[in-house]
């Protein structure tokens, strides 16, 4: 397909508002990212409906500023692609509505994208405009890891995947935010447990689930083996205070934890063990599987993949190059949406009108869909 071809893309699958203009696949005219981190932070947590409602108040000028760079506006845009699952129902009905809207209106190209998919094309996509940087050569092995999934793929060619392994439980990013959570670090947690980490001694040490006959992931234990820890601690300080009772220091052990009785030190030092744990099954297991199916190259991708940790050991263990957006295509944008539309558009594969949001869009569907 014409390396000039230009994609409008939209993206808004949670809690950020996006849309980019990428040309060729691989060039990004313009990437614009309009963060509700601060409307969701005094919830601890991501809010469904504050998101909807923040992205409609949003896209609009998110829009136009992603279009200021191009020459003639609309008239330069030959394709409009948008994320359609998976997310949060309710914030992906916004977006692909509004490029479906624009596509029609215009009469362009629609191209529906699955986020998934389009976190492992932030790889493809050239941050310096002059770069000559060859794309990935098949087959690869794709890290997914963010805040609602943790996977391992085998990518064949474009288009073609194969799903090795994925988390039984929570996704990696998930326990990042109750971990954090629970160490009174705030939200988000990846950020947070980092910078908790950096420097922290040793001296703790978490499990890891192998879950040796697959590929698969597993983080739930891992968050109540931290719930323990800090439990065991308070626990014991309870009991070297003489006005406590036997009786109270059961009850402090089994009730809530309040992080704010945890000194800077044993924070630290969890944060450490956690990160230390979830990258290492993370990284073992991606090498493992790039080893077996022969890849020639490992992508990481997803908003756990700006984690400095996760990247140097993966590449330290890596038998193979192993590729890394930079840190802002790693959390939710649309250039990642256009580049993979690109490559959809280039294997005729585009969207009808009908197409419906999927909240629970899985990756071995990104093909068909």
């Amino acid at each position: 397909m014409d390396t000039n071809f230009t994609i409008l893309a939209i993206e808004t699958s949670c809690d950020e508002t996006a849309a980019a203009v990428i040309r060729g696949g691989r060039t990004i005219i313009s990437n614009v990212v309009a963060s509700q981190i601060e409307e969701h932070r005094r919830y601890g947590g991501i809010v469904p409906e504050v998101a909807s409602r923040q992205h409609m108040l949003t896209i609009e000028a998110v829009l136009h500023e992603a279009l200021r760079p191009l020459p003639g506006g609309w008239n330069d845009i030959h394709a409009v692609a948008a994320t359609y699952g998976p997310g949060l129902a309710g914030a992906l009905m916004t977006g692909l509505n509004v490029a479906k809207a624009i596509a029609w209106i215009r009469e362009l190209p629609f191209v529906g994208v699955n986020h998934i998919e389009a976190h492992i094309y932030a790889n493809w996509l050239l941050t310096d405009a002059s770069s000559t940087a060859p794309e990935p050569r098949f087959p690869v092995v794709a890290l997914v890891v963010s805040g609602g999934h943790t996977l391992l793929a085998l990518l064949e060619d474009h288009g073609r995947y194969r799903l090795l392994g994925q988390t039984r439980d929570d996704a990696a990013g998930e326990a990042f935010d109750k971990v954090a959570r629970l160490l009174g670090l705030g939200f988000p947690g990846g950020p947070a447990i980092q910078r908790a980490a950096e420097g922290a001694p040793g001296g703790v040490t978490l499990p890891r689930a192998w879950l040796r006959d697959s590929y698969d992931f597993s983080f739930s234990g891992l968050k109540t083996a931290v719930l323990h820890q800090i439990r065991d601690y308070q626990a014991r300080e309870a009991a070297l205070q003489p006005s406590v009772s036997k009786s109270a220091g059961r009850r402090q052990a089994s009730a809530p934890t309040d992080a704010t009785s945890l000194p800077p030190a044993i924070v630290a030092r969890l944060a450490r063990a956690f990160q230390e744990s979830v990258v290492d099954v993370l990284a073992t297991k991606t090498v493992e599987a790039a080893r077996a199916f022969g890849a020639t190259e490992v992508l990481l991708a997803g908003g756990v993949a700006a984690n400095l940790r996760l990247r140097e050991e993966l590449q330290r263990r890596s038998p193979v190059p192993v590729r890394v957006p930079p840190v802002a295509l790693c959390t939710d944008n649309a250039a990642m949406i256009g580049a993979a539309a690109f490559y959809r558009f280039d294997a005729s594969k585009q969207n009808s009108w009908d197409l419906d949001v999927l909240p629970n869009l899985p990756l071995n569907t990104a093909q068909n869909p």
